[in-house]
């Protein structure tokens, strides 16, 4: 998930300028303890200020060439740590004591009413350009920055994986002041007590200076020793983290309290130094990038860049300037730098929101927008500086007496709280209880359909919010404690729920794309008596990869160490009943080190002889859902999100479909929550608000989706109604022998049978087959025959012929853009089973010897229709559609489907149907295979059975419906089609449409049709 704070396009740093120039000019101390250094102020540090603040800005605008920017938070850093302890160190040398009480009603006034102005703007402006529970986050970041404790808060919900997936904060760059705040609440008391402790010494100067220079150096290695350590480990902290950033402080506070003022060093020496630390600085802003680790070593180059910058025109022994003629100061000396400079405290506070708020209402900018937008902000900076902050600062009244700064401080942090408070808690009240959802009263889930809840009676739901709310949602997680490990951690707890005594167990393995289906599972565990074992670690994928962990900023070694230990610890402990694996399936775009990364999780997984299933993974929106649903909580249509990107192929699921991923099955629920083929997802689907984030499903829809998720496990055999799992991957149960083609033997009586024997290019038997032309059924009651085909059907030989040596040959073909394929019936339409008999139809197939990108949009099928639609073609699905194979864009898979009921639902799952689900068939392009359906009507064994090789791959018996469904799909005449689709809403459900790559010609061969019937109880065992 994304870090708020990486360095790159919507991963944003700010910096916040440093508080204060010195005060006015101070006597020295004499020659035992010289004011560091000298009171005089340092034209050439507000320069320096400009070029800080311009670097931050042109990171934030997303100027090209500045993405190293953010090291702008260093120099202010470095600044403030020179100046501040500059004024404390003279003041003790000076007077023998700190005024803390002055000091800090100096910074009250000088830092926090600006400050005050922008949240509060913040404050009013969110209520306006934000969505309610954006609003709700924006309001607390006003209290924490208005309490100086922002970097604190974004630091929880930076390290926390499963809060990632939020906007930004127009108060994030408010984390450099807390920082700034926090350290000299620290730092001020700090050199008070020193300077208590060096009091009677005899040469004062010198041992406040000495001992200063001493704990400030000792902060300064710990410091930085911690900021290594953060960095390696947690970058949020790291970067945000008020203890990894004192070392710069100290760094500027060195270069105050050193014996600087004693040298003269020779002025080629000065100007070098001066002008290599400018260098530095640019050349961070220019080579330093989102893949920087930072700060870590990386913030020691703008770091003494910037204590170069002011080592240089530190005036040496006699000196009264050391700027000299060319030296970097003089340049930064100048008016426009100074402008700038003096601008910095206040376009800083301002430019960040502007740009935040600007694009919550506009959406996505590029950074000509923003650059304008931050060219803008100065308008409000500087009428911020005019009137706010110089008034406050020259105030005599205010300065008179430190009571009166401080108050003007309190005043300043208790507007933003008290607004805060008000639009926070207006907000909350309008979107309703952030009460986590009593899941007992949600409504029943559809086992099947296109329905996401159960209605029995088809009626549609009452209108309503959703559930979960908006704010319900942000929190609505998977109720497994510390299960889903965090990213610094390297093993799983136990992690065992349900009946945790039992010696069976179903395994859940993955990422937190895994880990959201842990309800769904542990009711599935807990009805069966069994336990459920979650094996799940945060942004961590389960094929052996390594990446990067935005939350830790580097080489996600823990992910490794976790992956390890997980697959170990299955090898080694009892073989579960079953093992559910999922994962975020855009770690990586090399579609072939993915491919090789999951064969190396999957073979000791497959090693434990358990069966293996894949969940799909769900769509990501890749926008904040809750945010945008908040908005709009009567109507989410506009909060639908793009197919394209939230479903991008998923590699694994297409390879075990086309059978190359022995010993895994593979179930997926997309199409119930991304249905149809149009160009979005919906974000609330039957009032179930989807996501709780970017890319994760609430818990409430998890556990709606639980029959679905369930029926589809069953069927794919790893359970069994009864909670008996398949010890490995099989075949449907046997059934009874199929049928030799000779008629009568073992009571089979045979009605059809074409060997399409005949010259080579003539045209099927016309006493066996008849021609559909054209693109749709007589009467044209669907247009593209009702599923989006785009070819044209025809007569011609071109499309439909024979071969010369008894094969059928169905060739698409494509003339000027525009394609044409063949679609043939039989003449006879009451091929039915006798009563309580058995019907078989069967066909010896090859499919189109066709694959990859040129066999996008390739459809062919062997199916029957009931014979009454030939009398108009209406009442489909009722009166059944028996696919006895289908195969889509040229996959080495194919299935078997029966439809039935009705449109939308029903016990038939309609449209979708009741599907065998893709079955693996490697070489059904280059060889022919024998495909069949029987229709079972003997007493007590009502099903219908579909057959690759005179082998049983599928059922659907009488009882998965009402029996006025059953009779009215089963139990008539039929015609048999012969066809090959190019496009339609199958092939694109499958991820390919026909394009330009797709390549005409390729046929469809059949060696054989026939239709037989088996009276009952005319063979032995029958049924």
């Amino acid at each position: 998930m994304p870090l708020l704070l990486a360095r790159g396009p919507r991963r944003k740093r700010s910096a916040l300028p440093s508080s204060a120039r010195p005060a006015r000019p101070a006597r020295s101390g004499g020659e035992s303890g010289p004011s560091p250094h000298r009171s005089t102020f340092r034209p050439d540090i507000e320069g320096l200020r400009a070029v800080a603040v311009l670097a931050v800005l042109a990171f934030h605008a997303q100027i090209p060439g500045a993405a190293g920017g953010f090291v702008g938070v260093d120099v202010f850093f470095v600044i403030s740590g020179y100046l501040i302890t500059g004024l404390l160190v003279r003041e003790a040398i000076t007077t023998g004591r700190i005024r803390l009480g002055d000091f800090f009603s100096r910074r009250a006034r000088r830092l926090l009413p600006s400050a005050a102005v922008v949240l509060a703007a913040v404050a009013v402006a969110g209520a306006w350009l934000t969505v309610p529970l954006l609003r709700a986050d924006l309001e607390r970041d006003v209290l924490a920055a208005a309490l100086s404790v922002a970097n604190w808060r974004f630091v929880s919900q930076q390290t926390d994986y499963l809060a990632a997936g939020h906007d930004q904060s127009p108060l994030l760059h408010f984390w450099s002041l807390a920082v700034e705040e926090q350290f000299y609440l620290f730092w001020a008391p700090l050199l008070a007590v020193i300077v208590l402790v060096a009091a009677r010494a005899v040469r004062r100067g010198r041992a406040v200076r000495a001992v200063v220079a001493l704990v400030t150096a000792a902060v300064a290695v710990a410091s930085f020793a911690l900021s290594l350590h953060w960095t390696r480990d947690s970058v949020s902290l790291a970067y945000l983290g008020t203890p990894s950033r004192v070392w710069q402080f100290a760094v500027g506070a060195l270069l105050a309290l050193l014996p600087w003022h004693l040298l003269r060093g020779p002025r080629p020496l000065r100007l070098v130094c001066g002008w290599a630390g400018a260098a530095a600085i640019l050349w961070c802003v220019v080579a330093y990038d989102a893949s920087t680790p930072y700060p870590g070593h990386a913030a020691l180059v703008p770091t003494l860049g910037a204590a170069a910058v002011i080592l240089a025109a530190i005036p040496g022994r006699g000196e009264r300037d050391a700027q000299g003629a060319h030296g970097v100061g003089r340049l930064l000396a100048g008016r426009v730098p100074r402008a700038v400079g003096r601008l910095s405290y206040t376009l800083y506070l301002w430019h960040w929101p502007v740009l935040v708020l600007a694009e919550a209402r506009l959406g996505s900018l590029g950074w000509p927008a923003k650059t304008a937008l931050t060219l803008a902000a100065v308008l409000p900076a500087l009428a911020t500086m005019r009137w706010v902050e110089q008034p406050l600062r020259r105030s005599r009244t205010v300065s008179e007496l430190p009571r009166r700064g401080l108050a003007v401080g309190i005043s300043a942090i208790v507007l933003p709280i008290v607004l805060a408070l008000v639009v926070g808690t207006t907000t909350l009240q309008l979107m309703g209880p952030a009460t986590p959802v009593d899941v007992k009263g949600l409504p029943p889930g559809a086992a099947a359909g296109p329905s996401l809840l159960a209605r029995a009676d088809g009626s549609p739901l009452a209108d309503g919010p959703p559930v979960p709310g908006p704010a319900q949602a942000r929190k609505d997680f998977p109720p497994d404690g510390a299960c889903q490990v965090a990213p610094a951690v390297t093993r799983s707890p136990e992690c065992l729920f349900g009946a945790v005594n039992s010696p069976d167990r179903i395994v859940l393995l993955g990422d937190s794309h895994a880990g959201q289906w842990f309800s769904p599972l542990l009711s599935m565990a807990s009805r069966r008596g069994w336990a459920l074992q979650e094996l799940v670690k945060q942004g961590c994928p389960l094929p052996e990869l390594t990446v990067r962990s935005p939350q830790l900023g580097r080489v996600y070694r823990e992910c490794d160490s976790w992956r390890a230990g997980a697959l170990d610890r299955l090898r080694t402990g009892p073989r579960p009943r079953l093992i559910v694996i999922a994962s975020l399936n855009r770690y990586t775009a090399d579609e072939k080190a993915l491919t090789a990364a999951w064969e190396r999780t999957l073979e000791p997984l497959r090693a434990t002889g358990a069966p293996i299933v894949y969940i799909e993974d769900t769509p990501v929106p890749g926008t904040d859902i809750p945010a945008c649903v908040s908005g709009a909580p009567d109507d989410a249509t506009g909060c639908a999100f793009g197919r394209a990107e939230a479903l991008p192929a998923d590699p694994l699921a297409r390879r075990i479909a086309a059978g190359a991923v022995p010993g895994v099955r593979s179930v997926g629920v997309n199409p119930v929550l991304c249905p149809g083929d149009g160009p979005t997802c919906p974000a609330v689907r039957d009032r179930i608000l989807l996501y709780r984030d970017d890319a994760h499903l609430t818990n409430v829809a998890a556990i709606v989706l639980a029959p679905r998720l369930e029926r589809l496990l069953t069927e794919s055999g790893a359970l069994t109604p009864d909670g008996a799992a398949d010890p490995a991957p099989a075949p449907v149960a046997p059934a009874p022998p199929a049928p030799p083609a000779a008629s009568g033997k073992d009571g089979w009586a045979e009605l059809l049978r074409d060997d399409f024997d005949g010259p080579k290019g003539s045209r099927p038997s016309p006493a066996n087959w008849q021609y559909d032309l054209g693109t749709c059924y007589p009467g044209c009651p669907a247009p593209q025959w009702g599923t989006g085909e785009i070819e044209t059907m025809t007569d011609s030989t071109d499309n439909v012929r024979l071969d010369g040596r008894g094969v059928l040959e169905i060739v698409p073909t494509r003339k000027a853009g525009q394609w044409s394929s063949g679609r043939i019936t039989t003449v006879r339409s009451d091929f039915a089973p006798p009563p309580g008999g058995v019907l078989r139809i069967e066909a010896s197939i090859a499919l189109p010897d066709v694959t990859g990108p040129e066999a996008a949009g390739y459809w062919p099928a062997f199916w029957t229709l009931g014979g009454s639609l030939r009398d108009g073609y209406t009442g489909w699905p009722g009166v059944g559609e028996l696919d006895v194979m289908e195969s889509v864009n040229g996959r080495d898979s194919v299935f078997g489907s029966l439809h039935c009921g009705v449109l939308d639902g029903g016990p038939c799952e309609e449209p979708v149907g009741l599907t065998s689900g893709p079955r693996a068939c490697a070489d059904c392009r280059t060889a022919f295979h024998t495909y069949a359906v029987e229709v079972d009507l003997s007493p007590g064994a009502e099903e219908v059975r579909w057959y690759r090789d005179d082998r049983v791959y599928h059922r659907v018996r009488a009882d998965a419906m009402d029996t006025a469904t059953w009779k009215r799909a089963v139990d008539h005449g039929v015609f048999l089609i012969l066809n090959v689709a190019i496009g339609g809403k199958l092939p694109e459900a499958d991820g390919a449409t026909a394009g330009p790559a797709t390549e005409p010609g390729h046929p469809m061969r059949v060696d054989h049709v026939t239709v037989s019937v088996r009276q009952s109880g005319s063979a032995p065992g029958s049924g």
